[in-house]
């Protein structure tokens, strides 16, 4: 059985992944009058350059030889995909703000509205979507309908199933929370970087060097994430060094923020 605190926590999961995008939303547009046009943006730019664009490169490098290479190695496969999703990531925001966010840059605010999009959509996508399944499992399982789904499944998909049940059920009820603790964290460098790269796409001097720097901090945070949690770090540790480097990241946007006015 799956603890109704694990179900509950589950749910919370999934409001949150709507509730958090959409108070931001709300908050940057009341309290800065920032524009809307620049948090629908950031969630398409997640969505073409991180959920789609980047996964073509994922499914082409990991599927070949030297994919097999990288993953075997924790360190090669948390530097790829640190600096796969630096890369995708930093240079959609770059064009997104340098092209059709380009009326926007009179109001630099406007840039804590493109994260809130940027970071929310990613929020929403692993929050509310990622925990469906999650939800729907847990619900099966407490009313005794497992067989349901293992019935039509070929032996080694059903054994894949059974594996997350079991996960499901084994998982301690307050490592669903560790998941909004880790999106707000995310979300907090998202904005972070978004202000960054802002000033790299109204300015030209700097125009190189800022963007350079938000794919560099981007791809060490997802980096180190990936290795801490690859070399088997607690959950808790991980958790805590993801949050100083989103500090981090903040601080660096924060300075540059106050040199760039």
């Amino acid at each position: 059985m799956v603890s109704t605190i694990s179900i509950f926590c589950i749910a919370i999961n999934m409001v949150l992944g709507i509730a958090v995008p959409v108070g931001l939303l709300v908050y940057f547009k009341k309290r800065y009058h920032a524009s809307v046009k620049c948090f629908l943006a950031g969630c398409a730019v997640m969505f073409l350059f991180a959920l789609v664009l980047e996964q073509f490169v994922h499914a082409a490098v990991l599927g070949s030889s030297a994919g097999a290479v990288i993953r075997g190695n924790i360190w090669l496969y948390a530097g790829y995909g640190g600096l796969m999703a630096g890369l995708f990531e930093e240079t959609g925001r770059f064009l997104a703000m340098r092209s059709v966010l380009k009326k926007q840059h009179g109001n630099a605010h406007n840039a804590l509205m493109y994260g809130a999009g940027h970071g929310g959509f990613e929020m929403f996508v692993i929050l509310s979507i990622g925990m469906v399944n999650n939800l729907i499992y847990a619900v099966m399982i407490n009313a005794g309908q497992v067989q349901i789904l293992l019935a039509p499944l070929d032996e080694a998909s059903r054994g894949t199933l059974q594996a997350a049940f079991d996960t499901l059920i084994q998982t301690p009820s307050w490592h669903f929370l560790l998941s909004p603790v880790e999106r707000f964290a995310a979300i907090t460098a998202q904005i972070g970087l978004s202000v960054i790269v802002w000033f790299a796409a109204m300015g030209k001097k700097k125009c190189v060097s800022l963007l350079v720097l938000a794919i560099a901090l981007h791809a060490v945070l997802d980096a180190a994430a990936v290795l801490a949690a690859g070399l088997g770090v607690s959950l808790i540790i991980v958790e805590i060094l993801v949050w100083i480097l989103a500090i981090g990241i903040s601080l660096i946007a924060l300075k540059i923020w106050k040199q760039s006015m």
